[in-house]
């Protein structure tokens, strides 16, 4: 009962706080509005019992697009120029597809039903086969690692392509803005700012432990690759935003992010072809030594480590291409 109180009391926050992110006008708060949102919806996620989803959710939603969004804000106004004259329509828009939403809500399972679809194609397969078969207690990153690894690699290269893309399109020639909206940014961060210094530097070093231990654990617990990936970057992000970012490119040189995200895709996609000079097929690991678990179990390892560079290295020259765009040409 206490659950489900918490529950409604989080999913009306969730509504309030959206309402407000569209209501407020100015892009810093609608920043802070959106971490916290992706703060409660990790939250639900956590009530939900999925606590890789919340993790993750609570690492990219809150942690990193926040920090995104930050540096995105230092490149524009602090307000909402342009307002749209449809409202009507938007509305109009918004209504309709709550509707569809409310209405396609009526055929679905009650939540944890055992015979609900989820549960009656593969799901049951992996909860039996996972524990023989590849002997990890986390059956999500077994699914991810293994089941699942074209997914996995396609995410992978998804992430690589965002990072280039970003790369390029901030690359393009700035529009000059009027001198009173120019960003005011000298590189120096927090640097100037006591507090926030003396707080930072004390988590910091935790944060980095943290992302290791996600790292390395995701096999037995909540974790994998990406959200490791997310809280290594946001560590970092967090001491360019207190040293300023040339400490910050100076600590981690942006040749080495190039390398760390191209590198963790190369070596995700060599792994698999090892297991095609192997005998076996691409990503397929069960050749690897002669006891097929142990195959699985490095395997994985091997590319959640890949993964953890390539979302690093992708996070971090994503924040830097954003930061670089707020030096004067």
């Amino acid at each position: 009962m206490i659950e489900t109180l918490f529950s409604v009391f989080i999913l009306t926050l969730l509504v309030v706080t959206a309402v407000a992110i569209v209501q407020t006008r100015s892009l810093f708060v609608a920043a802070m509005l959106a971490g916290i949102f992706s703060l409660m919806i990790a939250t639900v996620f956590f009530l939900l019992d999925a606590a890789d989803v919340a993790l993750t959710e609570a690492a990219v939603g809150a942690g990193i697009s926040t920090v995104l969004f930050l540096a995105a804000l230092a490149l524009t106004t602090d307000e909402e120029r342009v307002k749209t004259q449809r409202r009507s329509l938007a509305l109009v828009v918004v209504a309709a597809a709550t509707a569809v939403l409310i209405y396609a809500t009526f055929d679905k399972p009650e939540f944890g039903a055992a015979d609900a679809p989820a549960q009656q194609h593969v799901a049951s397969w992996y909860i039996a086969q996972t524990a023989a078969d590849i002997q990890i207690p986390n059956i999500v990153t077994a699914v991810l690692g293994a089941y699942r690894a074209y997914d996995t690699l396609g995410e992978v290269m998804v992430v690589l392509t965002a990072a280039i893309g970003v790369a390029f399109v901030l690359s393009a020639r700035r529009v000059q803005l009027p001198a009173e909206e120019e960003p005011k940014l000298d590189g120096t961060g927090l640097r100037h700012f006591l507090i926030p210094r003396v707080v930072g530097r004390l988590v910091i070093p935790f944060i980095l432990v943290f992302g290791l231990y996600v790292q390395f654990h995701g096999e037995y617990g909540p974790g994998g690759a990406f959200q490791a990936g997310a809280i290594i970057a946001a560590a970092f992000i967090l001491f360019a935003l207190l040293e300023g970012e040339e400490r910050a490119i100076a600590a981690l040189p942006l040749r080495a992010l190039l390398f760390m995200g191209a590198g963790g895709a190369v070596l995700f996609g060599a792994t698999g072809v090892v297991g095609m000079v192997l005998g076996g097929n691409f990503l397929e690991y069960a050749n690897f030594f002669a006891d097929r678990a142990t195959s699985h179990q490095i395997g994985i390892l091997v590319i959640e480590a890949g993964v953890g560079l390539t979302v690093t290295g992708a996070l971090l020259a994503i924040f830097h291409a954003f930061a670089a765009r707020g030096r004067r040409e």
